[in-house]
């Protein structure tokens, strides 16, 4: 398959001091040999804790993004690198340049949308916000100002590193997404995309990693436990609610 942008990321394990340290104590983490990416579609699934964000960190700093998220900052690589993992961390790039790239983390969205208010106000940023919808992304719901980034200010031919994307999204703007997403990949795009979202890790053109105490290992979708619950519950919601209270009243009472 011809790459975009990445083929793999692989650890380097001569470089890890202490295996018993976060990260290197997680099992996927402590398990990482070389990872091969999919040119256009990487998922990274599993329950919170189980390290998918913790590698998609460490790849987007070694891509030159800061670890806070955003555009690609060149000039942050004068700092130490905020994730631990990152120093261990080798990827194998392709000789294509990348025109655009950006990395979305949901839990400092807000971060990122203060500091661009502080570049608009700039005399040598200013206009910034008219790639966000020509409004400051505080005066946008959540999900507005992510579909704004993705419809107006990505433009493709980039690397798309993306944290929980469907924090923000319904699943409504979950399907718009996957619209985007798919006209992006058309443009030269390479996304690697941590989600909980059995709705975008839909998107057929991918490859599925799960994260878990076995340690990583490739899937296909109606493997992963995220379809397969969904699934459960979807077939008979009412059935699954009375199974999953029942057990909860039965623990409230000491039974």
């Amino acid at each position: 398959m011809i790459r975009h942008f990445l083929h793999s990321v692989t650890l380097d394990r001569t470089k890890v001091t202490d295996w018993n340290a976060y990260p290197f104590s997680i099992p996927p983490i402590r398990q990482l040999q070389t990872l091969e990416l999919h040119p256009k579609v990487t998922f990274f699934v599993g329950e919170n804790g189980s390290g998918k964000s913790t590698l998609l960190e460490a790849i987007a700093e070694r891509m030159g993004f800061r670890f806070s998220g955003g555009s690609r900052v060149e000039s942050m690589y004068k700092h130490d690198y905020a994730s631990p993992l990152t120093p261990a961390l080798k990827v194998s790039r392709t000789s294509n340049k990348m025109m655009d790239g950006f990395f979305l983390r949901a839990e400092s969205f807000n971060n990122w949308a203060t500091e661009l208010d502080e570049l608009e106000a700039t005399e040598f940023c200013g206009g910034a916000l008219k790639y966000y919808g020509g409004k400051s992304l505080h005066a946008q719901s959540h999900g507005e100002s992510f579909l704004n980034l993705l419809t107006q200010r990505i433009s493709g031919h980039g690397l798309y590193l993306f944290d929980e994307p469907e924090a923000a999204l319904s699943p409504q703007r979950q399907l718009s997404m996957l619209v985007r997403l798919h006209d992006l990949v058309d443009e030269f795009s390479q996304f690697i995309i941590a989600t909980h979202s059995p709705l975008i890790m839909a998107y057929p053109d991918a490859w599925i990693y799960q994260f878990g105490p076995a340690g990583l290992q490739r899937v296909d979708y109606e493997d992963t436990e995220h379809f397969q619950i969904t699934r459960a519950f979807m077939r008979d919601p009412t059935i699954m609610l009375k199974r999953l209270l029942r057990k909860e009243d039965e623990l409230d009472l000491g039974m």
